[in-house]
């Protein structure tokens, strides 16, 4: 079989390591890919806006499955044109994208089905926001309604903070702003939780934590993701019965009450106070870099698990996972996540020497006379599978050190308060 990945990132290369595995794998091709996938598939350029030539293409080269890695296209609804023009996806439609097109679509739903979430106002003008923000107690959550590659949220410790966040997110830092999204801070610790749906049944998918902040103890800028680890040191039987009765069930019933349904991943960014969990998010597909932690560890053949989910017969499939613990480090480009310097060559990484469930996914790269380049904020992910996580992340400081790229930087504490 041919399958097509829709994406550039290090998600989408870990997706396609993972393809690879499976024996019914023919061809992979990306869309459009990055350097380290052009190494195992066929990268193609290609505009996602326009659906009809994508079509023509996934025709053309025979694709059976074709699997959407980022958030966008989802929600400009490729799903919904793919099985009109019946070619099997893997993804959510465009209804049940809106879990994270609108965070304000899913603070509602939340609301209606009695969902743990934190307390919140909608605003639709600065006027409006800046005097609900005189009433707040701080720090306070500010959030851009739409799509933001996960940088629009601000945790903002004091009233200077909050209207600096309101006017960036109405001035158009994110696209078009009609409305803007103030929550209280919910003290605990973050989680991210993972489940995989065919619209009929759905199974646990894996948990991980993840590292959002750029600079180390978790401060400065929120960022698409700065590394992971996977299971979440907070995952527990108890906890997981909780997160599914009060937060997943609710929200696949609201859904079907919409008249739709959710086929994919569907990742819960969760607050768990006091061993409780509350909804911060969803994203409507797999996390990055939560993804590059959670497939090493699958020991189940994923083309299998696509399959199922996309012929709803997800019931029949048995997950698998191997006992080890994985942890990832992104090394990204200098700058990021304001302004950084592309295409800064790569060197010597070709000569890195990967032990047994040791991974380097790309990220922002490209490959341009066979040699790599930089392209993007996030740029390479470092992921070791094994027993021990602290020899881990030592084994991935020094590996990223032999790499000694000038143009990048990383955190060196991913995973603190397992070791503290």
């Amino acid at each position: 079989m041919n399958v097509g990945i829709i994406g550039s990132g290090g998600r989408e290369h870990a997706l396609c390591i993972s393809l690879k595995k499976s024996k019914k794998i023919k061809n992979i091709y990306c869309f459009p890919g990055n350097a380290g996938t052009s190494f195992i598939a066929k990268n193609i350029e290609i505009d996602l806006t326009n659906f009809g030539e994508f079509k023509k293409l996934i025709h053309k080269l025979e694709i059976g499955i074709i699997i959407v890695g980022p958030e966008k296209p989802l929600v400009d609804g490729i799903v919904d044109f793919l099985e009109k023009n019946k070619i099997k996806v893997f993804g959510p439609n465009k209804a049940a994208s809106k879990l994270e097109g609108s965070k304000i679509f899913t603070k509602n739903l939340c609301k209606k089905y009695k969902i743990p979430t934190a307390n919140f106002g909608v605003f639709n003008n600065i006027k409006k926001s800046m005097s609900f923000l005189k009433k707040c107690k701080f720090p306070i959550v500010v959030k851009a309604d739409g799509l933001a590659s996960g940088k629009g949220v601000y945790i903002c410790e004091n009233l200077k903070n909050s209207k600096d966040a309101i006017k960036e997110i109405f001035d158009g830092k994110f696209g078009k702003a009609k409305k803007v999204l103030i929550e209280e801070f919910l003290e605990g610790e973050e989680m991210s939780f993972f489940i995989i749906s065919d619209g009929i049944s759905y199974k646990k998918f894996g948990s991980a934590q993840d590292h959002k902040r750029a600079l180390e103890g978790d401060k400065g800028k929120n960022t698409g993701g700065m590394g992971a680890y996977s299971p979440s040191r907070l995952e527990n039987k108890t906890l997981d019965k909780k997160i599914l009765k009060k937060i997943i069930e609710p929200t696949l019933k609201a859904l079907k009450d919409l008249k739709t349904e959710f086929v994919g991943f569907l990742y819960a960014g969760l607050m768990i106070v006091k061993g409780e969990p509350f909804l911060i998010e969803y994203n409507v597909r797999m996390g990055d870099p939560e993804c590059q932690t959670i497939l090493p560890r699958l020991k189940t053949d994923f083309l299998e698990i696509v399959d199922a989910t996309i012929n709803k017969r997800l019931g029949s499939i048995d997950l698998e996972w191997f006992v080890e613990k994985s942890i990832c480090i992104v090394l990204c480009s200098k700058g990021y996540p304001e302004k950084f310097q592309n295409n800064v060559e790569i060197k010597k990484l070709e000569k890195i020497k990967l032990k047994n469930n040791n991974y380097i996914f790309h990220a922002g790269t490209k490959i341009k006379n066979s040699r790599i380049y930089s392209n993007g904020g996030r740029v390479l992910n470092f992921v070791i599978k094994s027993k021990n996580l602290k020899q881990s992340r030592d084994d991935l400081i020094n590996l990223i050190n032999d790499l000694n790229w000038k143009n990048g930087y990383f955190r060196k504490d991913i995973g603190y308060k397992i070791f503290e």
